[in-house]
């Protein structure tokens, strides 16, 4: 794909998110249910954490793509770096996984994880914005353009770290409040959601996985080029 091409793609893309991460971040206060959005706002939730995940990744990209355009390639190296960690650690892994386990427990039931109080407050469009568009978002992107993935050893790493202090800002807000971020979490002992935890760390580190693959079935000798052109050999 031509750079210009991507470079509109990106754009639209980050205004897509930040429109969409604006609307949900912007409900007024009275039409909020009382059980929602009490202790840490939206900010509790993965899918609203994400939603800013994804502005910020394709505002980098969207920033790489015209650095690229306007020939400041010593600059839009060091920023399509931090694009393709971004892109293979978090945006792809965590979007697949906001997806996939939202519609898992939605259709298993959707009281566990979007109780049906937030019908009246989230129109229909935007729940499908926030969980569904998510995952056609993220491997288009695979499509588009070749991504250079980290060591396994590094990316893995960052992915549980990140994982880690999600799941610590959960525990934090039971601590403080009493009450879980998502309904579900009230269905488990302790050791039971220790085990769910590691769990969703498994699914999610799969995601990664699967998307590192992705990245290399569709792009093979193109990263191997990219490699050899950042080393500057």
């Amino acid at each position: 794909m031509e750079i210009s091409t991507l470079a509109t793609y990106h754009c639209l893309a980050f205004v897509w998110y930040f429109f969409i991460a604006y609307s949900i971040t912007h409900i007024r206060t009275e039409e909020r249910p009382s059980e929602v959005f009490l202790y840490g706002g939206q900010w509790k939730y993965l899918t609203v954490l994400n939603l800013v995940l994804q502005a910020v990744f394709y505002g980098v990209s969207f920033l790489a793509d015209v650095l690229r355009l306007i020939k400041k390639l010593r600059c839009a190296k060091c920023v399509i770096s931090s694009r393709d960690l971004l892109f293979s650690v978090l945006a792809f892994p965590v979007s697949t996984f906001v997806s996939i386990s939202f519609w898992t427990l939605y259709i298993y039931n959707r009281e566990l994880v979007y109780p049906k109080s937030l019908d009246g407050v989230i129109p229909l469009w935007l729940n499908h914005a926030m969980h569904t568009a998510v995952l056609p978002f993220a491997v288009l992107e695979i499509l588009a353009m070749p991504h250079r993935y980290p060591a396994k050893k590094k990316g893995l790493i960052l992915l549980g770290f990140v994982t880690f202090l999600y799941i610590s800002w959960v525990l934090w807000i039971y601590s403080v409040t009493g009450e879980w971020v998502y309904p579900l979490f009230a269905l488990f002992s302790p050791a039971g959601l220790a085990a769910f935890f590691t769990g969703s760390l498994a699914v999610i580190i799969s995601f990664y996985n699967f998307g590192e693959f992705l990245n290399r079935m569709i792009w093979g000798d193109s990263i191997v080029i990219l490699d050899y052109r950042r080393k500057g050999k």
